[in-house]
C-alpha cells in the first residue's frame, strides 16, 4: 500500500495593505502543497487567527497597525510558546531595523518584501521543514549590519564560555559559519566535508545549545561575540 500524500502546508497571511495579501493568496494558493487558511490586516487579527487556524507558517508583515509585526511574532513564536507556528517575517530594505528584533522574536526566517514569487514559496517550504531561512546573500548584509549594533558579551562570560565547553572544536567552527550565514553546502565547502556531516553537526549544535534552528544559532552567536 502506498503512502498516503503529505498534508498541504497551511499558510497564514497577515499584511496591512490587501493588494499584498492578494498577491499572496493567489500565489500560494496556487502552489499544489500549500493551502491558504487565512488573512489577517495587523497584528492582532493574525495572532487571534493564528491561534484559531493553526497554521503551519505565518507570513508575516513588520510594519503593522494596533500591533506590529515583532510583537505578533513574540505573541506567537516566542521561546514559552506552545505549538507555535513558523513564522516567515517579510520585510524591505527601508525597515531592515527590524529583522533582528523579529529574528529574537522567534521568526524562523526572513525575506525581502519584493522577493520574486518562487522565493517567497520556498521561503515557505524551508521554514515548514523546521530550516531557519537565512539566504546568504541578503542575510550576510543584514547580519553584520546588526553586529554592529549589538553589545558584545564579555569574552569571559559564563554563557559564552559554557558554549566553547559544551561544543567539539569542529562543531564550534559550524557554529561560528551559521553565524555567518553560510549555508550547508557552503559550510561543507569551507571545511572539506559532505552536506550531510554538515547537517549532522548543525543537528548536534542545537540539540547541545536548546536552539529550535539556525536564526537561533545566529542570534546567540552575536549576543556571545563567537561569531566571525
Amino acid at each position: 500500500m502506498s503512502d498516503a500524500p503529505p498534508q498541504p502546508i497551511r499558510v497564514l497571511v497577515c499584511d496591512d495593505q490587501a493588494l499584498v495579501r492578494t498577491g499572496y493568496v493567489t500565489i500560494f494558493s496556487a502552489q499544489p502543497d500549500m493551502d491558504v487558511v487565512g488573512e489577517a490586516e495587523n497584528g492582532h487579527e493574525a495572532v487571534r487567527a493564528a491561534r484559531r487556524l493553526r497554521p503551519d507558517v505565518v507570513v508575516m508583515d513588520v510594519r503593522m497597525p494596533l500591533l506590529d509585526g515583532i510583537q505578533a511574532t513574540r505573541q506567537l513564536a516566542g521561546p514559552d510558546t506552545a505549538h507555535a507556528p513558523k513564522v516567515l517575517v517579510v520585510t524591505t530594505f527601508n525597515v531592515d531595523s527590524y529583522v533582528y528584533d523579529a529574528l529574537r522574536a522567534g521568526a524562523s526566517g526572513f525575506l525581502l518584501k519584493d522577493s520574486p514569487p518562487a522565493e517567497l514559496v520556498n521561503g515557505i517550504r524551508t521554514v515548514a521543514r523546521g530550516e531557519a531561512l537565512l539566504a546568504p546573500a541578503v542575510t550576510r548584509r543584514l547580519i553584520g549590519h546588526f553586529a554592529g549594533h549589538v553589545r558584545p558579551a564579555d569574552t569571559t562570560s559564563p554563557v559564552r564560555q559554557n558554549i566553547v565547553d559544551t561544543l567539539t572544536p569542529r562543531e564550534l567552527e559550524v557554529f561560528r559559519l551559521i553565524a555567518e550565514g553560510l549555508s550547508n553546502a557552503e559550510i561543507a565547502t569551507a571545511m572539506s566535508i559532505t552536506p550531510e556531516t554538515v547537517k549532522t553537526y548543525v543537528s548536534r549544535i542545537l540539540a547541545k545549545l536548546h536552539l529550535r534552528d539556525r536564526v537561533q544559532a545566529v542570534v546567540l552567536a552575536h549576543k556571545t561575540d563567537l561569531a566571525p
